[in-house]
């Protein structure tokens, strides 16, 4: 069942949340329409696959399911966000829809790579890096990568305490920004949305926050295509 953010307007984006949970879905909604209230944003839930994405086989699962979504499910829409990291199903979704489709990790590696800053992303997944490391490559942002930060301690340890996973992505930003020399800070994950949003304000690089610049580089190329966008 699609998850809307509570106001009708007259331009739609879906968001597409690869993973299976719910609340993931909702959080990340909510902070879709927070970065541009000027339109609607209704989730999208994988209907199968797992709750959490944190390796390779369950990215591929991921993408498998996104690429299987009905075409016209997006009836009615302006554009969609494929909202995890590892952008699954991007390009299949691309090559099904006729309107624009992007992914949070192509658009924040391409926000964090602005001025030719090199960049670190910062995550909770081990088992994700080399796909990470892909991405970059793939979107033309490998030489600008600064490093893959990963947080200590068990994934699943790190996910269930939000204060601990604050304290531990933290840690690692202040490393990459320190050791790293990174110009600009990615938190890399979808449902790492909240503690981007949690972190921004206390970081002394810009810290970029994939949802909100997926959401932020869709409305403008929407702008520029004049699809359905209120200017």
């Amino acid at each position: 069942m699609p998850r809307s953010s509570p106001k009708t307007h007259l331009c739609r984006v879906a968001l597409v949340n690869p993973n299976t949970s719910q609340a993931t879905t909702q959080a990340m909604v909510n902070i879709a329409a927070r970065a541009a209230p000027e339109i609607e944003i209704v989730g999208f839930t994988a209907a199968s696959g797992a709750g959490l994405i944190s390796n390779e086989d369950q990215l591929a699962t991921a993408a498998d399911v996104v690429a299987a979504m009905d075409p016209l499910l997006f009836k009615g829409y302006s554009g969609v966000i494929v909202s995890a990291f590892g952008d699954p199903g991007l390009q299949a979704l691309q090559g099904a829809l006729d309107i624009p489709v992007v992914g949070i990790a192509e658009q924040s590696m391409a926000s964090a790579a602005q001025g030719n800053r090199r960049f670190s992303v910062v995550t909770t997944t081990p088992e994700l890096t080399r796909s990470i490391q892909d991405c970059a490559e793939v979107y033309g942002f490998g030489a600008q990568l600064a490093s893959i930060r990963i947080t200590e301690g068990p994934l699943h340890e790190t996910m269930a305490d939000p204060d601990l996973l604050l304290t531990r992505l933290r840690s690692e930003i202040e490393q990459a920004i320190e050791e790293d020399h990174a110009e600009a800070i990615i938190i890399g994950g979808g449902p790492l949305a909240q503690a981007a949003s949690t972190l921004a304000k206390h970081v002394k690089v810009p810290l970029i926050e994939p949802v909100p610049a997926a959401v932020l580089g869709l409305t403008a190329l929407l702008g520029r295509m004049d699809l359905n966008f209120p200017q």
